[in-house]
């Protein structure tokens, strides 16, 4: 979780490379705009007449569209490894309320109707967070890896991205990194939201496990799709600021292959523009 930027409506200035100095907010007023924001998604829930999907268990679709897997201990630095012991927890309770969930033709995914509110009641534990690109700690905290995960495979399908929050801050350097910039969704409950919408004839489900390594993901189809995905990056640099810091952007490109006759198109996913907290000189 931290400063985030949305890909719902990217409003951005004359030239997005111009990044504003971040600006200082009360402690009140960040609390209780979150609780507005909380309150007013709760009742659009309620109310909305959207149609969400739903964990269906019995459900199984042995197509695998696109896998994937992260580290579950990375060792950062500043960062105690109780809190990445303590992400574990978290993400194994989050994904026992995502794991085997199926996406209709019409629906629409949300991780944070399906998890709750994660709390202490739950068996939350308290992990790393980021608040404004510093390192903190809170209940629930860590689950960010689950938006990281869920993103990235929803790139490599036909699902659309309805709502997905960019991080806002670059805060550690590249040490390992297998895919591009930028290419994760920050989370916090519950208004900052990653959400898939199908608007498919055909019916996808996600399906989510931990082993002693990794946190695991794949999104399988009841049809083969014959349709080829690649996710990739152009226009990537680091812009030294007016006021002083530096910000780090690029572009989302996706390439789609139809495989019956290997035509190709390209479309832009979306345009990051993130504050930096390292040197850029210490990148990589």
């Amino acid at each position: 979780m931290d400063f985030s930027q949305t890909d719902v409506s990217s409003n951005f200035m004359t030239d997005p490379k111009q990044v504003d100095k971040p600006k200082k907010r009360s402690y009140l007023r960040k609390f209780l705009g979150k609780e507005f924001f909380i309150v007013k998604r709760q009742i659009n829930w309620l109310f909305g007449g959207n149609n969400f999907a739903k964990v269906d268990s019995k459900i199984k679709y042995n197509i695998s569209i696109i896998k994937h897997k992260s580290f579950l201990l990375r060792p950062l630095k500043d960062v105690e490894m109780y809190l990445q012991h303590n992400k574990v927890t978290n993400l194994k309770i989050a994904i026992s309320h995502l794991d085997k969930v199926v996406i209709m033709p019409g629906q629409k995914f949300s991780i944070w109707r399906l998890v709750g509110r994660p709390t202490k009641n739950k068996g939350y534990l308290e992990g790393m967070t980021l608040h404004n690109g510093t390192i903190s700690k809170d209940t629930g905290g860590g689950l960010c890896q689950l938006g990281n995960l869920l993103y990235w495979m929803a790139l490599h399908t036909p699902l659309t991205i309805k709502e997905r929050w960019r991080h806002g801050y670059d805060v550690f350097p590249d040490i390992n990194r297998t895919i591009p910039f930028a290419c994760g969704a920050t989370l916090s409950y519950n208004y900052i939201d990653l959400q898939l919408e199908n608007n498919t004839d055909k019916k996808f489900q996600i399906n989510l496990w931990l082993d002693n390594e990794y946190l695991n993901g794949d999104i399988t189809c009841e049809k083969d799709l014959k349709t080829k995905y690649e996710i990739f990056e152009k226009d990537h640099l680091f812009k030294h600021q007016w006021w002083g810091g530096y910000t780090r952007h690029n572009k989302i490109w996706k390439k789609i292959t139809t495989l019956d006759d290997n035509s190709v198109t390209e479309e832009l996913v979306t345009e990051n523009n993130a504050i930096m907290m390292y040197s850029p000189l210490l990148e990589g």
